[in-house]
Order: structure tokens, then C-alpha cells, then sequence
């Protein structure tokens, strides 16, 4: 039996490249734009059932929420040539359409404000499923609606259905350029603070690296948004490969997750693929994105995979302090044409030449996971591959959010756009007085999150969890039973 998936997808990002992952599921599965499936396609094996749903005619339906709170993004959705396959049941758009005006807290405070609407929305989404695994969320953790509704939308699926996983694929901002957002920062840091609490698993998705690997890479001098979006619906697309063309292992979201965070609150993956190409075919790829066509093997790809320019986080943040930096997991996931002998010598290969630096108190392999390639979707490259990858540098990129916030919040820079929501006032004695406290807290479970990462780069990190009184499960335990949320990081 399948288990299925429900996709929101909130905001302007998170509705582009959401839109753009359904497409690949599409071509994939050989789905048209109407959600009928090709006669070539009636007996493909696959299991469409894990995030598409049959309608009363037959048609296949996105298991997916379309959410914004203003209408330019999903009005362009609902006139594009995918405009048939969605349920327009499932889009939700604000009565007034103003947006969040790049504010989490206004995002946030309108999320709670229909509540009712798009949970009820969500509700019927499950409904349709036999036996619901969890939720995935797209979003971006720098706008207002994909961060603030985000966050709200984080913690209402975490009380409403406590059981189910969620994962995010979330796309943080570019740290190399000036942002036309000026409280950038503190989205960004109110946003980690429910992704750190309240998900289960986050992709990171750097615009910096994705941005670089367009210019670089790809060869595309100005990419354009539909183009870095491409890159992510690719990464989203193989990341479920192995879910929706089961094999022996992984073949749910669950099996897929266990081995890449074997500490609840360090759930923060990068990502990286190889080889990157552009669909030619495609009408974004008109822009002049050759793509190279080479031979590849197990080999080559996985040793690519391990190399810091593919992968889709910025440099800033892999090369700091990078000899200290290790894997505390990696998983790949390869598909096409693969031989398992050649999977075992290239794995023995990268382990003689030590390509990988593992942490000392977990199991220092790479683990591997062999997907089909979709026989829909003609491709240049014989075998291709995905690195989902939990690696303690990612904790540079908490710091560089975290320094950016200091510079603004220091000078009280912009707050007041803040304190015209009820969750940054308190009551003091019998006047309602405006309080910042929430920053002050979203800080510290960030920067607890950085020192997490920073200690599990120590070998003892196991034995002084929790300061030397006992192990891990314990201190995780004793957060339990005081009430707090077990997967907020442990200071060591």
C-alpha cells in the first residue's frame, strides 16, 4: 500500500517551484497537463498513488494546497497549460490580495486569521488518502507569506496531525548580494526558529549555490527564476524517486529519513546533483544552456556528488572552517543504468581515497539507494544522482542569518513593522505594551541549533549531550516530560 503525501505550497517560491516539481512528476509518469495518463503509460509499475489521487474520471489529481495571500503567482497557475490539473478546491487566496508586504508577522497573523479555510482545505487532502505518511512543504524563508504563513502553517500541522512526518524544501535567500528586502534577517531567523521545532526533515536550498551552479555550471550568464527553479524541481523529483519507483529499500518517506538524521534536532540537509543539465527542449532552456553531454558512471557520479561546487549550498558556508566540518550522513540516491559490482568497488574507491569525512561516533559509510529512471523521460546520461547530505557546515549558514539579524536588531532597525502584530505585545498590568521577546527567542533556538552542529563535530559528542550526566535519550526524555518540544536543540 502506498503511502501518500501531501505538498503545500505557500507563497510565490513555493508556489513557482512547486508547480514546476508537478510538471517533472508529470513527464514522468507520462500524466498530460489535464491529468489523464498517456496510453503508453497504463503500464508503467509506478506508484502514482504516493502524490497523485484519481478523480471520478479517472483523471490523476496532485495531492497538493496551493496557498498565497496574493494572486499575481497562482492566477499565472490557473491560465498556464497546467491550469486543468489541480483541484480548484484546493487554492487558497486571500480576499484582499495584498500579500504580506515581506513581513512574517503579517503572513503569520493572516495565517491564523483562516485557519479554518486552509485547514479545512488540508483536512479534505487527507481524506482522500488510505494511509497518510506526511506532509512536504515548499516555501521560501525570506518573503512574508511563505515565511510567516509557513510558520503558522508549521505549527498547526505539528498540533493537528503530531504523528505524521513533515518535510520542507526550503529556499534561503542570497547571502552575496544586497536583498531588496531590508528585514530579510529577521523572516529568516523567525522562520528557522519553527523549522528547527516543528519539521522533521528541511532541504536546504541556497539561492546563492543555486544561482552559481546556473552561472557556472550551466553556463547561463543572468538565470532567470524558471530556470533556478528547474534545478529544484530536479532535486524535489529525484529526492521521491525512490517513492514513487519502489525498490528494496526506502521506498517511504519515513525509510528515506531514519538514516540521514540519526539526531532528532540536526534534521537540516543539503542536497547536491549530478549530472546538471537543462531540458534543450525546454522553452526556458532557449536561453542558451548547452548542455554537455559526457559519459558517466557510478564512479564518476558519486564522486562528483562529494564535490563541494555541486553542491546547493553557498560557498561561504561549505569552506568556513572546513577541515573541522564532517558528514554525519549521506544518502545517494542513483538512478539508470547501474551494475551493483560497479556500486561496490566506486563505494570501496571512495573510502580508500577517503573523499568523505565522517563523524567519529556514527557509522562512517555512505549509503546508497538504486531508483529507476523514468522509460517517459529521454535523458543524455546514463546514470545520474542525487546526495542528500547531513553535514555539520551547515551551521555557517544559521551563523551568517544570525550575524545579519544582530546588525539590525542592535539598532532596533525596522521593528516597529513588528510591533503592529499581537504576538510581539504582552500585558503589563492592565496595558498591552509592545515586546520583542519573540526575536530574543527565535535567537536563541538558532544559535542552540549552530552549537548542536558545531558540537556533533566532536568524537565525546554522544557522552556530554547533556553536559555528562547520562546519554542522549535521556536529556531528550527529561525535555519531554518537562513539557518541551523534544526535537529543540540540546545545549551542550
Amino acid at each position: 500500500m502506498p503511502r501518500e503525501i501531501v505538498t503545500l505550497q505557500v507563497g510565490q517560491c513555493g508556489n513557482q517551484v512547486g508547480t514546476e516539481f508537478w510538471k517533472k512528476l508529470c513527464s514522468e509518469h507520462g500524466i498530460n497537463n489535464d491529468g489523464i495518463v498517456e496510453e503508453y503509460a497504463t503500464q508503467s509499475g509506478d506508484r502514482k498513488d504516493v502524490f497523485f489521487y484519481q478523480a471520478d474520471d479517472e483523471r490523476y489529481i496532485p495531492r497538493a494546497c496551493l496557498i498565497d495571500l496574493e494572486p499575481r503567482v497562482i492566477n499565472g497557475i490557473q491560465n498556464s497549460e497546467v491550469r486543468n490539473l489541480f483541484n480548484p478546491e484546493n487554492v487558497f487566496l486571500s480576499d484582499h490580495g495584498g500579500g504580506a508586504g515581506n513581513n512574517w508577522a503579517s503572513g503569520y497573523r493572516q495565517g491564523e486569521g483562516v485557519q479554518e479555510d486552509i485547514l479545512d482545505m488540508i483536512d479534505r487532502e487527507v481524506g482522500y488518502s488510505d494511509s497518510l505518511e506526511g506532509f512536504t512543504l515548499c516555501h521560501s524563508i525570506a518573503g512574508g507569506t511563505g515565511s510567516g504563513m509557513g510558520s503558522w502553517l508549521l505549527e498547526a500541522l505539528n498540533d493537528r496531525y503530531p504523528k505524521k512526518l513533515v518535510q520542507t524544501y526550503s529556499v534561503f535567500p542570497n547571502q552575496s548580494e544586497s536583498s531588496d528586502v531590508v528585514v530579510q534577517p529577521y523572516n529568516s531567523l523567525l522562520t528557522l526558529k519553527r523549522l528547527t521545532l516543528n519539521a522533521d526533515a528541511v532541504v536546504v536550498l541556497d539561492n546563492t549555490a543555486l544561482n552559481r551552479i546556473a552561472t557556472e555550471r550551466l553556463h547561463i550568464s543572468n538565470p532567470s527564476f524558471t530556470q533556478v527553479n528547474s534545478l529544484v524541481s530536479t532535486v524535489m523529483a529525484a529526492s521521491t524517486a525512490t517513492l514513487r519507483y519502489p525498490g528494496y529499500m526506502n521506498n517511504d518517506l519515513v525509510g528515506l529519513l531514519a538514516s540521514l538524521i540519526p539526531v532528532p534536532q540536526c534534521h537540516f540537509l543539503m542536497c547536491g546533483y549530478t549530472p546538471l543539465t537543462l531540458d534543450a527542449e525546454a522553452p526556458h532552456a532557449a536561453g542558451g544552456a548547452a548542455s554537455i553531454v559526457r559519459k558517466t558512471t557510478v564512479l564518476d557520479v558519486m564522486r562528483r556528488l562529494l564535490q563541494p561546487k555541486n553542491l546547493m549550498v553557498s560557498a561561504s558556508a561549505r569552506a568556513k572552517e572546513y577541515d573541522k566540518s564532517k558528514y554525519i550522513s549521506i544518502l545517494n540516491i542513483i538512478q539508470g543504468d547501474v551494475d551493483p559490482t560497479q556500486l561496490h568497488q566506486s563505494l570501496m574507491r571512495i573510502r580508500e581515497r577517503k573523499l568523505a569525512n565522517f563523524i567519529d561516533w556514527g557509522p562512517a559509510s555512505i549509503q546508497v539507494a538504486l531508483s529507476r529512471k523514468s522509460p517517459f523521460v529521454r535523458s543524455a546520461h546514463r546514470v545520474s544522482g542525487l546526495m542528500l547530505a547531513n553535514h555539520t557546515s551547515i551551521r555557517h549558514l544559521f551563523n551568517r542569518t544570525l550575524s545579519q539579524f544582530d546588525k539590525l536588531f542592535k539598532r532596533n532597525a525596522f521593528v516597529d513593522n513588528y510591533k503592529e502584530f499581537p504576538m510581539f505585545h504582552r500585558m503589563v498590568g492592565t496595558r498591552m505594551e509592545a515586546d520583542l521577546g519573540e526575536f530574543e527567542d527565535a535567537r536563541e533556538v538558532v544559535a542552540a541549533l549552530s552549537e548542536e552542529y558545531a558540537a556533533a563535530e566532536s568524537s565525546d559528542y554522544i557522552d556530554r549531550a547533556d553536559g555528562g550526566a547520562g546519554d542522549l535519550a535521556a536529556q531528550l526524555a527529561s525535555s519531554m516530560q518537562l513539557g518541551a518540544d523534544p526535537r529543540a536543540p540540546v545545549r551542550v
